[in-house]
């Protein structure tokens, strides 16, 4: 039987530098495809040829065995290929009917018509099991989890017959994530095909009927799913054999680093805790819980109505900008890096640089270039970031380069306290490795950690502490070896199952 969709010697370069080199690849009707790789491997590169986001170098391509050259998104769109990127491609101002049926709405002699978008918008939602959600709402106002969805919703409202899904669970939680699974189960049994691209080789191993390893551009094995391990994906993907998970060790203090009281503004209401020298504070709860939504009051990105934070021996306060926390000692890596944690055309060097540019990088007005590139260069060895130089802007990056990236900037400033908000999203399996080694270097040196992630069983590996957010209500805490999965699922629940029994 041919396949749906083949590509033989596919190669892509950027002037010296190749970056996909004679990959030969094929996605069968009716069968999920995951693509393994560490972050710069040519997952992405290659999904955007297939998608018409990238020209080749050389190769060829085919749909239904007949040749397939797009020359842009439109054009693969009209045969039915379909891309949802790592990095979502939505416009904020816009509500979430304007987003879904963009390019496709409803009008009459050039005008919208409203209850007709309205209406096609709320079938997409619904056949994805997103009623809670408005078709008027702002797509701004919602956070990375749920607009990931509605991308998800909107490429499956148009004729798909190859979806191409990068990274689709990075910002949901476990049961947003079951529910994109069925859905792409009944999506294969109706005979899409799908190319699915994730670092949590759990879900490969789930949900996938085949998997074709790549590293460095070139591809290293094409294998069913059912024969092979986690650790032996791993092998494939780094070509050195799996380490297995680390032991934590603990090294919280007595002192108090961050101690936030009564914090509420929306759907965040009386929010308290603390965080102690060296402690490793996890945030649960699922995908619209309000997560990212405290940290940012606690940053000072949005302002609280009331409440107040205090880092260290400082004044309790709200902070109304995120310069006034940074100046307290706080520092924080985003959940969207795109928008609001990097520039993404400027260099490594001066992304770098960015957060302490006035305060070490500058001299009576001067910036002491040598020193900036310096510290740039020991933060991509210290990170094992992938790049040509520092001078290489970060829009070209991996995604996963990018989050390493926007950690970079703040080690290099002399901080008490770092939140993170979904630190690991889009990054591979070892460089994960390699963040949570840094988060032990960071608390054994006494620094304190907020860890915001939809990754369980990350907080549980990383962090000395989980408390737990539920329909913007903190409602309980866990102490390392006294929670279980099972335990903080219930707790992030709560307070939606709470507000059912009293409707």
């Amino acid at each position: 039987m041919s396949p749906l969709f083949s590509a033989s010697k596919l190669t892509k370069r950027y002037g010296s530098t190749t970056v996909l080199d004679g990959v030969d690849f094929d996605v069968r009707a009716g069968e999920i495809h995951a693509l393994l790789g560490a972050n710069g491997a040519g997952k992405s590169t290659l999904c955007k040829m297939i998608a018409g986001l990238v020209s080749a170098s050389e190769g060829s391509m085919k749909i239904d065995g007949q040749d397939y050259c797009p020359i842009d998104k439109q054009s693969a769109e009209k045969v039915g290929v379909e891309i949802v990127q790592q990095e979502l491609n939505q416009i904020a101002t816009l509500t979430v009917a304007e987003n879904i049926l963009l390019n496709r709405m409803p009008q009459i002699a050039g005008v919208i018509r409203k209850r007709e978008l309205a209406k096609r918008a709320r079938q997409a939602l619904d056949r994805f099991g997103l009623q809670e959600i408005g078709t008027d709402t702002l797509m701004g106002k919602l956070g990375v989890g749920r607009q990931q969805m509605i991308e998800i919703a909107a490429a499956l409202d148009r004729q798909c017959r190859l979806l191409i899904l990068d990274e689709p669970t990075a910002a949901l939680s476990a049961s947003e994530t079951d529910r994109l699974f069925d859905c792409l189960r009944k999506l294969r049994a109706g005979g899409v095909g799908i190319i699915y691209i994730s670092h949590r080789l759990a879900e490969v191993a789930a949900l996938s009927d085949r998997v074709t390893v790549l590293r460095d551009g070139k591809q290293v094995c094409t294998m069913d799913t059912s024969s092979l391990t986690t650790d032996q994906m791993i092998d494939w993907m780094s070509g050195t054999a799996a380490t297995g998970q680390r032991a934590f060790r603990s090294f919280a203090r007595d002192n108090v680093a961050l101690q936030v009281k009564g914090i509420s503004s929306g759907l965040v209401q009386d929010v308290s805790f603390s965080v102690k020298e060296g402690e490793r504070l996890g945030i649960a709860g699922l995908v619209g819980s309000g997560r990212t939504e405290l940290v940012r009051l606690v940053f000072g990105a949005d302002i609280a109505q009331q409440g107040s934070v205090q880092v260290g021996d400082g004044r309790a306060s709200l902070f109304k900008h995120p310069s006034e926390a940074v100046a307290a000692g706080l520092a924080m890596v985003n959940e969207d890096r795109k928008q609001d944690g990097l520039l993404l055309n400027q260099s490594i060097e001066v992304n770098t640089s960015l957060s302490s540019l006035s305060k070490r990088f500058s001299n009576c007005g001067l910036i002491r270039r040598k020193l900036q590139r310096q510290v740039a260069m020991d933060k991509v060895d210290d990170l094992e970031t992938k790049c040509t130089s520092v001078e290489q802007t970060v829009e070209t990056l991996s995604g996963g380069n990018q989050q390493k990236v926007a950690i970079s900037k703040w080690l290099v400033r002399d901080v008490k306290v770092f939140i993170f908000d979904e630190p690991t999203r889009g990054i591979d399996v070892s460089a994960r490795r390699r963040i949570y080694r840094l988060f032990d270097s960071l608390a054994e040196a006494g620094k304190s950690l907020v860890i915001v992630s939809s990754d369980l069983e990350e907080l549980m590996e990383t962090c000395d502490r989980i408390g737990v957010l539920s329909a913007g209500r903190w409602v309980c805490e866990f102490e390392r070896g006294s929670w279980s999965a099972e335990e903080i699922t219930r707790a992030s629940f709560a307070n939606y199952l709470e507000a059912e029994s009293v409707a």
